[in-house]
This record gives C-alpha cells, structure tokens and sequence, in this order.
C-alpha cells in the first residue's frame, strides 16, 4: 500500500492534479470566453446582412485609447466603428474591459455585446437597430 502526504488536510497532490494534455489549458480565459461570445453574435448578425453590409471587418481590443482631453463627464465607448472606403473595410471594433466592468454575469455581457454590435450595424446601414435585431433592447 503506498501512502500520499495529506499536508494541512488539502487533499491529494501530484499527478491528479496536472491535466492530462500539459498544452492545452483546463479552463478558458476571460478574454478567450469573452471571444466566444462576440464571435458568435457577430457571426450570426454578419450572415443575416452580408449583402448589404459588405465588406467589414471585426475586432476585439481590451479597452478604447482615451483622448487626453477626456473629462469625467464624458463616457467611456464600449465599441466602435470605423468607415471603410473603396478596397478599405469598414472596421467594428468591440471593447473588452468597459463591457464587462458594467456585467456581472455571461447573460448580461451577451446582452451588452449584442447592443453593441446591433447599434453599430445599424449605424453603418443607417436602418433603426431594433431592425437589425429583433432580440436588440436599448
């Protein structure tokens, strides 16, 4: 019979605990659960407007680069939207760190990254959101 040290009674240590493939991590990242979701609301918005959307490009960037003239009073942008011209994409930039400082929970970023990209969309198409989006609530 072999015996395993019980330090502080915290329970196995050792092999249990390394995961079995050392290359992939066991859980995701923040940023890596937050890409799932706004990969999966654009996609499904961009496939049911492409044709009239055109050529747009997406993007996920930690937080805004704030002008040095920012006051208090004024709000920190939670996306934005770039116009692209000829051969030049337009670029629908969603921002990390504001979006999940205002949600505590995955349901509430859903909501907010869906408000984003629908307000955005509809801004570029120049259509009311909630066409966009049925599920769009302001």
């Amino acid at each position: 019979m072999t015996r395993h040290r019980d330090r502080h009674g915290r329970g196995r240590r050792g092999p249990i605990a390394v995961p079995p493939d050392p290359k992939v991590p066991v859980l995701r990242t923040r940023r890596e659960r937050f890409d799932d979701i706004a990969l999966a609301i654009v996609t499904e918005i961009d496939a049911r407007w492409q044709s009239r959307l055109g050529l747009i490009e997406y993007a996920v960037e930690e937080s805004p680069d704030i002008p040095k003239e920012w006051t208090v009073d004024d709000h920190i942008p939670l996306g934005s939207l770039e116009r692209g011209s000829g051969a030049t994409p337009a670029r629908l930039v969603i921002y990390r760190r504001p979006i999940e400082h205002r949600c505590r929970t995955r349901s509430e970023i859903e909501a907010m990254v869906l408000m984003v990209v629908v307000e955005q969309v509809a801004d570029l198409l120049g259509v009311a959101a909630e066409d966009v989006d049925p599920r769009y609530q302001p």
